[in-house]
C-alpha cells in the first residue's frame, strides 16, 4: 500500500498510468476511493493521483493539523515528493477548496485546477447552520452522517453509493471536523480575482448542499475562468454520473491545457 511520510502524518496515495499529470482530491470525510469511476479511464492517457488526505480513508488520523493550510503543505509535499510536473489538480466539495488554494498559493506547481461542486463562500454565508451541524456531529455522529449524506446525492441515485459515501465518512477521523468550523469564516472571493493558473469549475445541476449560484459567482470573479453545469446531477457528479462526468473533465482537462 503506497504511503508518503510528509509534515508529521502519513499519507496514503495510488498513482496510476503515464502522460500529463492529474491530482484528485477527494471531499470531506470520503477518500481517492470516491474517483474510483475515473481512474480507469484517465489513467489510459494520464498519470493519475489520488491521496486520502490527512484524517481520512487509508491515512493517518493526527489530532492536529486539520486545516486547509495543511492540507494544502501536504499537497506541496506529496507533488514534490511524487516529481508530479504541474498537474492539473481536480477537487471534489471542499477538495476544490484545497485545489484553489493550492492555485492561489503555488501557481507554479499546477497547470490548471477544476472544483467540482465546490463550496466556495456558501457556508460562510449560514454559520449557525455550520454550527448545529457541529453540534450534531458531536451530540450522534452516526445518525447525523446518515440522515445528511443522502441529500449530497441527486433524487434515483442508487442507495448503494449513498451508503459507501456513509461508511467512509464514519470511518474517518473526528478531527477533520475541524473543516466544518473553519467553513463558517472560509470566503475565497477576494482572492479569486488574483488567481494566475487556468480554472473551470464544474457543478451539479441539482446540487442541494452547494447552490449553482455559488460557482456562477467563483467564476465571474475567476480570470478566464470557465463553467460546465452537469445536468441531472447532484453534489457527486464524479459519482452519480460518471461517464457524463469523465466526458465533462476531458472537455475542462482540453480547456485549462491549451490556457496553461
Amino acid at each position: 500500500m503506497p504511503s508518503l511520510d510528509v509534515n508529521d502524518t502519513t499519507l496514503h496515495y495510488e498513482d496510476e498510468g503515464s502522460g500529463p499529470a492529474l491530482l484528485l482530491l477527494h471531499g470531506w470525510g470520503t477518500s481517492g476511493r470516491a474517483w474510483d469511476a475515473q481512474v480507469p479511464d484517465f489513467a489510459r492517457d494520464h498519470r493519475v493521483v489520488t491521496v486520502d488526505w490527512r484524517g481520512c480513508g487509508r491515512s493517518a488520523r493526527p489530532r492536529r493539523g486539520n486545516t486547509t493550510a495543511q492540507v494544502v503543505a501536504d499537497l506541496v509535499a506529496l507533488i514534490d515528493a511524487l516529481r508530479l510536473d504541474r498537474p492539473v489538480v481536480v477537487g471534489s466539495s471542499i477538495g476544490g477548496t484545497f485545489a484553489t488554494e493550492l492555485g492561489l498559493l503555488r501557481p507554479d506547481l499546477t497547470a490548471g485546477v477544476i472544483p467540482v461542486g465546490a463550496p466556495g463562500y456558501w457556508p460562510s454565508t449560514r454559520p449557525q447552520d455550520q454550527a448545529d451541524l457541529l453540534a450534531r456531529l458531536r451530540r450522534d455522529r452516526a445518525g447525523t452522517v446518515t440522515a445528511w449524506v443522502p441529500g449530497w446525492f441527486a433524487p434515483g441515485t442508487a442507495p448503494a453509493l449513498m451508503e459507501r459515501t456513509v461508511r467512509q465518512i464514519l470511518d474517518s477521523g473526528v478531527h477533520i471536523d475541524e473543516h466544518q468550523a473553519a467553513a463558517r469564516a472560509y470566503d475565497p472571493r477576494p482572492a479569486l480575482p488574483g488567481l494566475r493558473v487556468p480554472v473551470h469549475y464544474v457543478h451539479g445541476e441539482l446540487d442541494a448542499a452547494i447552490p449553482l449560484e455559488v460557482a456562477r459567482t467563483c467564476a465571474a470573479l475567476t480570470p478566464g475562468a470557465g463553467l460546465t453545469v452537469i445536468a441531472g446531477a447532484g453534489h457527486m457528479p464524479h459519482q452519480e454520473l460518471p461517464s457524463r462526468f469523465n466526458a465533462v473533465l476531458r472537455s475542462a482537462l482540453a480547456t485549462t491545457t491549451a490556457a496553461a
